[in-house]
């Protein structure tokens, strides 16, 4: 691999990192490791979940 390939792979991984976008796969791998029997959901499944959960989260105080 050459030395520009390794470090738009390592900036690739960053911004993914950076974005959460791998947030959902090591979700997915949490998931197949300890609930093998139940279903993945997708990621669109995945994000509306993320989403319930933190606007159901209420702050412990206004400021």
């Amino acid at each position: 691999m050459t030395a520009v390939r390794k470090a738009l792979v390592g900036v690739v991984r960053y911004a993914r990192e950076l974005t959460g976008e791998t947030e959902y796969d090591r979700y997915c791998e949490r998931r197949r490791r300890h609930h093998p029997q139940a279903p993945v959901p997708t990621r669109r499944e995945y994000q509306r979940m993320r989403t319930a959960q933190r606007e159901g989260e209420s702050p412990g105080r206004c400021c």
